[in-house]
């Protein structure tokens, strides 16, 4: 903003317009004597006085006034220029307010996606092992079972050879006569002495 000189002109302007204000004032002031006869000599000497105290006046403040008015220019210039630095400062801050919460909101996506992620390695992990412990289960449960149905097998076998014995002793006690017991003994004995 540009700082605006009072000029010459704008102070006649002035002084006349005071002027002519005074002059009303005066004559209005005079109760209306004009009445009886116009305007009078006791009007022109308050006018002639209104117009030096105004000139006096005019003198005397001519330079205090425009200062006041130019500092008070000064002044809201100052002003401005603080409030617009503070404008700008504000705006910059809200700029980089913006771009931090965009970060931070990009940081979240991040964060979520790594956590995303790590979360569907753990489940595929979790899952390859529950398949590696579920497959080991299975083995193993398929050795315990070829386990039991070998022991099974062999006790039956035995049970079955035990019986078959049982039943073989007791046909040989049953149709062995002394005769084939001697041939066995004999048919043992020359086993024995053979090895």
């Amino acid at each position: 903003m540009k700082r605006r000189a009072i000029t010459p002109g704008l102070r006649g302007a002035g002084l006349a317009i005071a002027a002519t204000a005074a002059a009303s004032l005066a004559w209005a002031a005079g109760g209306g004597e004009a009445a009886h006869g116009g305007f009078t000599a006791t009007d022109a000497f308050r006018i002639m006085n209104f117009v030096v105290l105004a000139a006096v006046l005019f003198f005397l403040l001519r330079k205090p006034i425009p200062r006041a008015l130019n500092a008070r220019i000064r002044g809201i210039e100052t002003t401005l220029r603080d409030l617009e630095a503070k404008k700008t400062e504000a705006e910059e801050r809200l700029a980089e307010t913006t771009r931090r919460i965009r970060d931070m909101e990009r940081e979240a996506e991040r964060i979520v996606a790594e956590y995303r992620r790590q979360g569907e390695e753990a489940r595929a992990r979790l899952l390859r092992e529950a398949e590696a412990a579920a497959e080991k289960l299975r083995q193993q449960a398929r050795r315990a079972i070829e386990h039991e149905f070998a022991q099974a097998r062999a006790q039956l076998q035995d049970e079955i050879l035990e019986k078959a014995l049982a039943r073989a002793e007791e046909r040989l006690k049953r149709e062995m006569t002394p005769k084939d017991q001697a041939a066995l003994v004999e048919d043992y004995l020359q086993k024995v002495v053979a090895l």
